[in-house]
């Protein structure tokens, strides 16, 4: 029998590709030039997800105006995008996985928190937007993950349901949304080990890459 019409949404950082350590590390620099130290793990737990706006206000204070959090933003995206772009290449599995999604009918959607001068480095730089019917980034919705904002507006640009969405998710917050938005997640343990994902119930897989993943099991699950 023929499934429901579905979707797969990838969050991009941490998922798609695999530079969380180089957004950390591009943080920790940032602050660092402001007399600010931070916790790497600590912040990737509470902030991976988020906005960098967001990100900026908490730490930088609420009271500044938006064109001084957006120049702090590009300055901080322009410190990662030097110390990733040696290293940009896609997690393994993942362009067999979309390939296989494609040809059997599955809508493919990016929802990430990221600004589009990111969007562009990673999807453009390594030819991937190709695969994409839909790409929600932070400047189309108001509010980062936790908050299901950015999944909802992908799954509805896609037409489907978020009950046929299933996520792929590499941080707490990213899965709390999709968990918000009603959707299933499959976790990507790139950042975290699987034990930080035990209290979810949305997830329906957890898995070091996207190798072996199993189109059929997981809408199943």
């Amino acid at each position: 029998m023929a499934r429901e019409k579905t979707a797969f949404i990838f969050d991009m950082d941490g998922t798609i590709v695999d530079n969380m350590v180089y957004h950390t590390q591009s943080w920790i620099t940032f602050f660092e030039q402001r007399g600010m130290a931070i916790d790497a793990d600590a912040f990737f737990r509470t902030t991976a997800g988020r906005q960098g706006k967001e990100i900026i206000r908490a730490h930088l204070g609420e009271h500044l105006g938006d064109d001084e959090v957006a120049r702090l933003n590009v300055e901080k995206e322009a410190v990662y995008r030097d110390l990733y772009g040696p290293h940009r290449k896609t997690v393994a599995g993942f362009d067999a996985l979309v390939n296989r999604a494609r040809m059997e009918g599955v809508v493919l959607a990016v929802a990430t928190a990221a600004p589009d001068a990111n969007i562009e480095f990673t999807l453009d730089g390594l030819d991937l937007r190709r695969h994409f019917d839909v790409v929600v980034g932070a400047a189309n919705v108001a509010r980062g993950k936790p908050h299901p904002d950015g999944f909802l507006l992908a799954a509805e640009r896609c037409a489907i349901a978020p009950e046929h969405c299933i996520v792929f998710e590499d941080a707490p917050l990213g899965v709390e949304a999709a968990r918000r938005a009603g959707m299933r997640c499959v976790v990507l343990t790139t950042t975290l080990p699987a034990a930080a994902f035990a209290d979810f119930d949305n997830v329906v897989a957890i898995a070091a890459d996207f190798s072996g993943l199993d189109i059929d099991a997981l809408f199943a699950a």
